[in-house]
């Protein structure tokens, strides 16, 4: 390694791990060599292998966002409870709280259909970037776009798939390179487990983010097939999955500096942009994004706390809104202790002078980054809007409707999606609640936007009790707000009836305030910031391409995996504990001493089973504690993990799941945009207290019978 490049990375401390710059690796394009030089006893083809089982058969994607993996030769999956939160809560009812209460099926017949969810196996990853980048040397913007589009197109076509099949062709290194992947789908997915919120939510925002750890954040699923053990829609015949592989579950001790690799379906990294763009983030678009939130999570835990409906009803929208609201500040704390910013300028400038032609790339992105700026926070602001106030969020699709049927583009299909939609909306949506958030939100909006981005009269919204006197009236007459009769009917009601006379509904949608309010921000922000911040984005796109190459034809000395995209990677590492600030040092690993520790009864977040309470004192720990005498419950290590890692296993040396992935350090979850070893470590529950919480805890034992256990 170069010393340029040592300087710009501060590698030093990096050598002390072996890998360079983390990485989340393509697997049919793993760095073997240097997986096996931490640790690794198994070969890249025990981990991916089209042509015979490996342990990528024994990993999916769940439900469209998370990773899970399958334990058992009868399809068992294992995955966060955080990930399984929204089946378990459409299990749930006040009478039936299985969010607080735990769910453990007593046999199969026991287990829970959730319909519409989904995993997907990859069969097969190949390179096609000649196939997608044929004919496209000479071309730009729409037109090579189209083309890649045509290619694309035309590769698919050629495939010849099984009928529970599907290729799905995707763009690395900013359109780089390309790779085609074999996707199969399941379609009956039944809810076997989960421990009560009070294991796999221990902590819950307080703790989320934040090591050390006690979280049990683990739930079970089973894959069901047809008899012919194919993909099929749920039906009572179908029969339990028999997977090509399973993960034998290891429940040996952990030492610090044990390898560990993570597998998964990592969501959205962006570690290759100019440091113009991480400036950007870092000082303008992750405050802006984190105010409205403030206001949101406020707002809600107020009624939460004090209303066991409530908290029901909004608790995975409370968790969605948090997650990202607390990853955003440790984004921005972590970029400036690890000197991103500064860093990136020293490469760029270290690649400028091997390759003086980049300078001029460097220069368009600081260019083109400064003039988006007033409308990329713009866009912020405005985004974060609808994500936060449901009752605008409403007034977008009511108001997308009423275009609809006035353009003449509606069809039986799209209303049948909407009422969908809006029916699963309006069973959690409280109008009284979300008309506070909204009136907060909005007055954010009026105060922090410039004048130039604002409605006319938009001032009038500046002052938040005004705008909750304001809307809380509206509330009394609103369609949209759930109140107001259309047809003789509620939304609540008949959302069905609702919809009977089309235009019936289309006038009194015209005259509903929330549908004209937010119609006036859609309609400014469309006019005065969305073609701005989109036509800046496609030339930023193109020189970002563009620097991609440049960096990977320049830096010779450095291995280059592609930004997460949601699909299937690779990411290795070490347990390891952390020394995040000065005289500050993190254990790897934390035991169910540390559950009691933070034990507060009757608390929102740190309240415990009595059960476990009475197994923590007398003992009870079975085979499950280490040498400590205790069961370990989380622990760390320097795996490059992100969003839709969540679920994902870790595994040892020798492809035993050793632990399952939830959460990132919060000094590092920059690692999105910056990964740097000193500070980035990803979070993990230990196979010991998932099997220990199985078998003592919920008695489950016939579960555990189910998988191999390492000893």
């Amino acid at each position: 390694m170069k010393k340029i490049l040592l300087s710009a990375f501060a590698l030093s401390t990096m050598m002390t791990f072996g890998q360079q710059y983390g990485g989340m690796w393509i697997p049919t394009e793993v760095n073997e060599k240097e997986m096996k030089e931490l640790g690794m006893k198994i070969s890249a083809k025990d981990i991916f292998n089209p042509e015979k089982a490996s342990i990528k058969d024994a990993v999916v994607q769940f439900d469209g966002g998370c990773t899970a993996e399958i334990i058992s030769g009868k399809g068992l999956l294992l995955t966060n409870h955080h990930c399984g939160y929204d089946n378990i809560q459409s299990h749930s009812t006040v009478e039936n709280d299985l969010l607080t209460n735990g769910f453990w099926a007593k046999d199969m017949n026991g287990e829970l259909p959730n319909p519409g969810v989904t995993v997907d196996f990859i069969t097969d990853i190949k390179e096609v970037t000649k196939d997608i980048l044929a004919g496209t040397e000479s071309l730009k913007g729409k037109d090579l776009d189209a083309k890649i589009k045509q290619n694309t197109d035309a590769y698919i076509a050629s495939q010849k798939p099984e009928s529970y099949q599907k290729i799905s062709v995707r763009s690395m290194y900013y359109g780089n390179k390309f790779y085609a992947y074999v996707i199969e789908t399941y379609k009956d997915i039944r809810l076997v487990g989960a421990p009560p919120q009070a294991i796999g939510k221990y902590g819950s925002d307080t703790d989320n983010w934040v090591w050390p750890r006690h979280t049990g954040d683990f739930s079970m699923f089973r894959i069901y097939a047809d008899k012919n053990n194919k993909p099929a829609e749920y039906s009572k015949d179908n029969i339990p999955y028999t997977p090509k592989h399973f993960l034998p579950i290891s429940i040996k001790d952990k030492k610090e500096d044990d390898f560990t690799f993570v597998f998964g379906f990592p969501g959205r990294t962006t570690e290759y942009l100019p440091a113009v763009a991480v400036e950007k983030i870092m000082t303008e678009i992750d405050p802006a994004m984190i105010s409205v939130r403030d206001v949101t999570l406020k707002t809600l835990d107020e009624k939460m706390r004090v209303d066991n409906a409530t908290r029901i009803k909004y608790a995975s929208k409370y968790a969605r809104i948090s997650n990202a609201w607390k990853k955003w500040q440790g984004e921005i704390e972590g970029l400036k202790k690890s000197n991103a910013v500064g860093k990136k300028q020293q490469y760029e400038q270290s690649l400028i002078s091997k390759n003086p032609a980049i300078k001029t790339t460097i220069d368009g992105l600081n260019k083109l980054y400064n003039e988006q700026a007033p409308y990329a926070l713009n866009r912020a602001y405005y985004s974060e809007l609808t994500r936060n106030a449901e009752t605008l969020a409403l007034g977008s699709l009511f108001g997308s409707y009423v275009e609809a049927v006035e353009n003449g583009t509606s069809s039986q299909k799209s209303l049948d999606q909407l009422k969908s939609r809006l029916s699963e909306i309006y069973k959690d949506y409280e109008s009284s609640l979300d008309a506070k958030v909204t009136a907060k939100v909005i007055a954010l909006y009026a105060n922090k936007t410039p004048q130039q981005f604002l409605p006319a009269g938009f001032e009038n919204y500046r002052d938040v009790n005004q705008n909750i006197s304001t809307i809380e009236n509206w509330a009394k007459n609103s369609v949209v707000m759930g109140s107001g009769k259309v047809n003789g009917a509620t939304v609540y009601s008949d959302i069905n009836k609702v919809f009977a006379d089309q235009n019936a509904l289309v006038q009194a949608l015209k005259k509903d305030p929330v549908v004209q309010l937010y119609a006036s921000i859609k309609g400014t922000y469309v006019k005065t910031t969305h073609e701005k911040v989109t036509s800046l984005q496609t030339e930023i796109d193109a020189l970002q391409k563009q620097f991609m190459a440049q960096q990977m034809e320049t830096d010779k000395d450095r291995k280059f995996f592609p930004d997460a995209n949601s699909t299937l990677r690779v990411t290795y590492g070490k347990v390891k504990g952390s020394n995040p600030r000065d005289a500050v040092y993190y254990g790897y690993q934390t035991h169910l001493a540390g559950v009691m520790e933070k034990y507060i009864p009757g608390d929102y977040e740190f309240d415990l089973p009595k059960k476990l309470i009475n197994l923590y004192n007398t003992k009870d720990y079975g085979i499950y504690k280490d040498k400590s005498g205790d069961v370990p419950v989380n622990f760390t290590a320097t795996n490059h993990t992100t969003g839709g890692n969540s679920g994902s296993p870790a595994l040892d040396a020798y492809g035993n799941l050793i632990g399952l992935n939830f959460d990132r350090q919060w000094e590092g979850t920059m690692s999105d945009i910056n990964y740097d070893p000193k500070l980035c470590r990803n979070i993990m529950v230990d196979t010991k207290y998932i099997l220990f919480v199985i078998d003592k805890f919920a008695d489950a034992k016939w579960l555990i019978n189910e998988m191999k256990i390492v000893k």
